[in-house]
């Protein structure tokens, strides 16, 4: 088993950081569109925000009430309102600290420890509440993050005029964007005893291939909404829909409740439109060569409808710049897929039989080891 090291503490703390950074540039942006008088933007951040913020603490609150069934109920309702106030990231956060802090810190495991041994239960505490967060990251990098970072350069493709706060928005997107798409990784690897471990080379592949794939991606949306509001709308509609009928075929098992499952399905559907992503764990080249094979034939038809469709805004710098952007990071990012699939990725596959179903804990007592979230919840 992995160990939780001084240095994801410390990454922990930063990611909490930029968490709160985020929160503060959010409401800034917001704030400045609705004192120019454009409340429409303002009116669709805050709407990005609050949507991505429910569907978070609904996920958060219901995992929580699944990792203490049969505990304290006063416990379980000081939970409830905290998330009702939408504040259940920081308590995920606390614990985070807390384990992470011991684990770090305060406890001496040596190698050939059995997971079995007190300070290793301590380790997996951490990496537990580390990977909890972190898929509710992920969660909120499609939900919020990438819609806004969408709608910020439409704006600036569409007005021309810019502004300090419209660059500190992007800027941000890209870092929340970016950095919950390595640390995702990292609390995977770590999870999973079955996966190898994350090296720094990996993961800047791993960070230039999600970067720079969603990036084009994003780039070309933004060039459909240009050309159309409404076939924007229309197509964003039909990729969630066949990012939806692939979960259902797919038959997942994330939540314990049927409910639950159809909001899970309904998020994947959503990161489906702009990222590939497992939701099994099974080897997935076929499906994998598919999407982003569909993604470089989208992107070049609407630059060819652009040239026969509106032949004069090819004449303008931005729509230049814009259109070898999208090409270029399309092209690397495909480099760096092939890339991180030839020699980076794993090559195992988590098992069920991955964690003891019991082990000791402290005082002898046996303590039930429940299956990690991540072994139904696989990104690649």
């Amino acid at each position: 088993m992995m160990k939780f090291t001084k240095q994801n503490f410390f990454f922990l703390v930063g990611g909490m950081i930029i968490y709160v950074v985020d929160i503060v540039v959010d409401f800034w942006v917001a704030s400045r569109y609705f004192c120019q008088g454009q409340y429409s933007w303002s009116i669709l951040i805050m709407c990005f925000r609050g949507l991505s913020s429910i569907i978070t603490q609904i996920f958060s609150y219901k995992w929580f009430k699944n990792d203490w069934e049969g505990t304290d109920t006063g416990k379980l309702k000081l939970v409830f309102l905290l998330h009702l106030f939408h504040c259940g990231i920081f308590i995920r956060y606390w614990f985070a600290l807390k384990y992470g802090c011991q684990a770090a810190f305060k406890q001496t495991s040596s190698r050939g420890a059995s997971e079995t041994d007190p300070s290793n239960f301590i380790q997996k505490q951490a990496i537990d509440a580390v990977t909890d967060i972190n898929m509710l990251r992920v969660f909120k990098a499609f939900l919020e993050t990438t819609p806004q970072l969408f709608l910020q350069i439409y704006i600036l493709m569409e007005h021309g005029k810019t502004h300090f706060y419209q660059y500190a928005a992007i800027i941000i997107s890209f870092c929340g964007i970016s950095l919950s798409m390595v640390d995702y990784q990292i609390s995977l690897r770590k999870s999973l005893p079955d996966k190898d471990e994350f090296r720094v080379l990996s993961k800047f592949v791993y960070l230039f291939y999600k970067l720079l794939t969603i990036t084009s991606w994003i780039l070309t949306i933004s060039l459909v909404t240009l050309l159309s509001v409404r076939i924007s709308v229309i197509l964003l509609i039909f990729l969630w829909i066949c990012g939806f009928t692939w979960t259902l075929k797919q038959h997942t098992t994330f939540c314990k409740s049927k409910k639950m499952e159809y909001l899970y399905r309904t998020v994947v559907g959503i990161i489906l439109i702009f990222s590939f992503f497992n939701i099994k764990g099974r080897r997935t080249k076929v499906c994998l060569y598919i999407y982003y094979a569909t993604h470089t034939v989208v992107t070049l038809c609407i630059l060819f409808v652009y040239m026969f469709w509106k032949p004069s805004i090819i004449k303008e710098i931005c729509f230049t710049i814009v259109s070898i952007l999208t090409i270029l990071c399309l092209v690397l990012g495909i480099i760096f897929l092939v890339v991180y699939y030839s020699h980076f990725h794993p090559t195992s596959y988590c098992t069920p039989q991955a964690y003891s179903d019991e082990m000791d804990g402290v005082a002898g007592q046996k303590v039930r080891v429940k299956t990690g979230r991540f072994q139904n919840f696989l990104m690649q």
